[in-house]
């Protein structure tokens, strides 16, 4: 903005600097805070009643996959203050000194954070430091009950892993479709849980006994995507996938309103799964921390966080919110885990380099099939 002459000399005359003195007068920025998203992934009224009720406007960009957001936030001076980060990438965000270790003090909601919750992400965030836990789910096993009964039995494995890992099953599941997500970070930590190995195995020797699995089951699956299940499997157009269990509560919602017969269920098998957690974190280089904490607080409420639960089909890490949780979603064992459940599930960690590189060529292999 630019000062009119008129505004330039009645400020001049009220802070009584002499004529032909320069003056210099810092305007202040709207209260603001820079979000960094993951797309849809917040309750589409939250922005407009969080600057509402804080008088703080939210600006939000948004991006689809964790490589390019990290890449971006390790580069720095990202202008962003909140980035929503999974759990098993923070370690090595804190220690490149990307994230700023939390104040609690400035965060007076954070006693309505679940201690089962907080327990678990401790895996990749020792002493919660870094991160306030937003979404979290687990990655199992979505499957059409009436076509895998069909096909399988009425005594079908759809509570283990079996129902993927053995090829006299993923063989006949074949007839109707399955999928995988295209995830070497979830997929392959399963293949080896399922093995009796360490999910984050250190060991490459481990590794190539994961590809022979996976290998051998490959020729059953029908194709490797993240997104693509959601719809193929609310349609009938496949019968089982090993994918996010919030991501098959929202087929299985889209197929209960067409009403088209497809009765979807989610399993978190026996064997235990992963379980990971999406995070609201602080970047050192904030622009705006002080609004960073507000928002983070904000969110911490329990009415807040329900609103988006209910909207992207995913528990939160509050425990108080579950008043507020849509029933359905609340009550379906498969996206809210009983505690038994919660003690089988295993937290991912991001691995060594070099492990990580032999991971990314285990699955350009499984997955073309070479």
């Amino acid at each position: 903005m630019k000062f009119s002459r008129l505004m330039k000399f009645s400020l001049v005359a009220l802070f009584g600097v002499a004529a032909g003195a320069g003056l210099g007068v810092a305007w202040a920025e709207p209260p603001r805070v820079h979000l960094y998203n993951w797309s849809d992934f917040l309750a589409p009224e939250t922005p407009k009643e969080f600057q509402a009720d804080t008088g703080i406007s939210l600006i939000w960009d948004a991006f689809d996959n964790a490589e390019v957001m990290e890449s971006k936030l390790m580069a720095g001076r990202t202008g962003y203050d909140v980035v929503m980060v999974p759990d098993d990438l923070l370690p090595s965000l804190t220690k490149a000194g990307v994230i700023q270790e939390l104040d609690r003090e400035r965060m007076g909601n954070w006693s309505h954070l679940a201690p089962d919750v907080l327990a678990k992400l401790q895996g990749n965030d020792p002493g919660n430091r870094y991160a306030v836990p937003y979404m979290w789910g687990t990655t199992g096993i979505g499957y059409d009950k009436t076509k895998v009964e069909q096909l399988l039995g009425a005594n079908a494995p759809v509570d283990s892993w079996d129902l993927i890992f053995k090829e006299e099953n993923i063989s006949k599941l074949s007839q109707c479709g399955v999928a995988m997500l295209d995830a070497p970070v979830e997929i392959v930590p399963i293949a080896l849980h399922y093995l009796g190995l360490p999910p984050n195995s250190k060991k490459p020797e481990d590794y190539l006994k994961a590809e022979d699995l996976l290998r051998k089951i490959r020729p059953y699956v029908r194709y490797f995507d993240s997104s693509k299940f959601i719809t193929d499997l609310a349609n009938g157009d496949i019968c089982a996938v090993v994918a996010w269990g919030g991501s098959v509560y929202n087929a299985k919602v889209t197929a209960d309103h067409a009403n088209n017969g497809v009765k979807l269920a989610y399993s978190i098998p026996r064997e235990g799964a992963p379980v990971w957690f999406e995070n609201m974190v602080l970047l050192k280089d904030a622009p705006h921390p002080q609004q960073g904490y507000d928002f983070i607080n904000y969110m911490l409420r329990p009415q807040v966080i329900a609103k988006s639960s209910n909207y992207v089909g995913y528990p939160n890490g509050n425990k108080d919110a579950s008043a507020f949780i849509d029933p359905q979603l609340r009550d379906n064992p498969g996206v809210y885990p009983t505690k038994e459940v919660m003690a089988t599930l295993y937290p991912l960690e991001t691995l060594p380099l070099k492990l990580e590189r032999l991971r990314t060529r285990l699955w350009s292999k499984v997955k073309s099939g070479t």
